[in-house]
């Protein structure tokens, strides 16, 4: 028998369940009425109907170019060039079909991903799942605020601890006190800070002839380097915390728009539902390609064309731009980096605290207050204080913060074993079991990650003496 989903507590103002997908017209200036899923009377000038349909998709793409990404895109382009770039034409599609699995998941059943495998899969596997995500988490998390503490430096010389405690205040506080809505509208509105890249790109000089031909035709020799930088572009691209991210994201809306049922006790309205999860899916991650190329070809076209091909960390990438794009190039990337990494430490924390409470069935969303998720709460605070706490331990920065993307390319591989199962499950999913070209997108993204996967240990272990 499947298991139901137990309701919710709604934030004030909120409403019980729907009434089986009944899609009744919901007065004007209630909740309901800013459902992106209904269709809207008027769309003012002032609210783009595109605008209201972004959401989990386009946060989850954004905070996909965090500070960790950042490096690992600057590396690649000045190691590699132009030579890398066809990995992010590849990706999207396959980035785009696991999220928008992830995605209806959540909507289908009103769990999140640990929530469904808690109920679906054996207690081992949903706890080897959670630590996995909770170490390729706080790692990622460790480097991310370590990364905007030295691009901040650049700009505004200080200490480097007072940078990681001021930004590690501000991404507690932003969970902890901004009631739900508002803190979905600041992350929106973060998002901004990531087309600092693409002015970033307009100041360089870029041979778009070798582009265009890297774009379509990977030519380079499949060397232990070569591996290990795919892996971890792979694994920025394709992070277990997205997954868990998008799908909780998609459960937490069905408190926010008491319209909102989960499709498998409402499927008339999964029509809509499933148009808008592809809609927002297709333009978050288109967006968060463009950015990582952006960043590649920047880096690729500056510092690799003049010899830089040593950079390790996001905020290397900013300085080293500064004498050879100019000090616009530079500002404007050392921006971009603060801004997503404000954007991406939050979801971080916040994905891993969605697995754990949903493992332990305890209370949790961002949309209850602090009272009523205590142990929620706790989990998300005490993540990111481990991750300040890394940068004050003695380990290398620059290693953590690159081995941290490929971290999540390896932790990526049995999480989307097992999402990819579960999705397909007519039991779990009803009618919403996933088949056709989003089936096979998924298992080919899987597939392909774990190949990867296997092909950088590999050629680790030949280059062993």
């Amino acid at each position: 028998m499947r298991a139901r989903r137990a309701p919710r507590r709604r934030g004030e103002g909120g409403a019980a369940a729907g009434r089986g997908g009944d899609e009744e017209p919901v007065p004007a200036g209630s909740r309901g009425a800013d459902d992106p899923e209904l269709p809207s009377p008027v769309v003012g000038p002032s609210r783009p109907r595109l605008f209201r349909v972004l959401g989990p998709g386009l946060i989850t793409g954004a905070s996909d170019d965090d500070p960790s990404g950042i490096a690992t895109y600057s590396q690649v382009g000045a190691q590699f060039a132009y030579g890398l770039s066809w990995t992010l034409l590849v990706t999207y599609p396959l980035m785009v079909a696991v999220q928008m699995i992830s995605a209806r998941i959540g909507r289908t059943t009103g769990h999140g991903l640990a929530g469904v495998i808690r109920l679906h899969c054996p207690a081992w596997l949903l706890t080897g799942v959670v630590l996995l995500l909770l170490v390729a988490n706080i790692i990622n998390l460790g480097a991310d605020l370590g990364a905007m503490a030295d691009a901040l430096g650049l700009l505004l010389p200080a200490p480097r601890v007072l940078y990681v405690l001021l930004f590690s205040a501000i991404s507690i506080s932003m969970q902890l006190f901004l009631q739900y809505t508002r803190y979905v509208a600041a992350l929106k509105w973060l998002t901004l800070a990531l087309f600092a890249y693409f002015a970033a790109l307009a100041c360089v000089d870029v041979d778009w002839r070798a582009l265009a031909y890297h774009l379509v035709w990977p030519a380079h020799a499949p060397t232990s380097g070569y591996l290990t930088a795919l892996v971890a572009i792979f694994g920025t691209t394709i992070s277990p915390y997205l997954f868990f991210w998008q799908a909780s994201e998609e459960v937490e809306d069905l408190g926010v728009y008491p319209h909102r049922t989960d499709l498998v006790d409402a499927p008339s309205q999964g029509r809509r539902a499933l148009r808008r999860i592809e809609i927002d899916t297709l333009v978050g991650m288109g967006f968060s390609n463009l950015v990582a190329l952006a960043i590649l070809v920047t880096t690729a076209a500056t510092l690799n064309a003049r010899g830089v091909t040593d950079i390790q960390t996001s905020a290397q990438a900013a300085e080293a731009l500064r004498p050879i794009a100019g000090a616009f190039a530079s500002l404007v990337f050392t921006v971009g980096i603060v801004g997503t990494g404000l954007l991406a430490v939050p979801v971080l924390a916040g994905s891993a605290a969605y697995a754990v409470g949903e493992a332990r069935q305890w209370p949790t969303g961002l949309e209850r207050r602090p009272k009523e998720a205590q142990a929620f709460y706790a989990t998300l605070v005490i993540a990111t204080l481990i991750g300040m706490i890394i940068n004050f331990a003695p380990v290398d920065p620059i290693r953590a913060l690159f081995w941290s993307a490929v971290l999540n390319g390896v932790a990526a591989v049995p999480v989307m074993v097992v999402m990819m199962v579960v999705a397909a499950r007519r039991d779990v999913m009803g009618r919403f079991a996933i088949r056709g070209p989003l089936r096979w997108l998924g298992w080919i993204a899987t597939v392909l990650m774990g190949g990867v996967v296997l092909a950088m240990f590999g050629a680790l272990f030949r280059v062993r003496p």
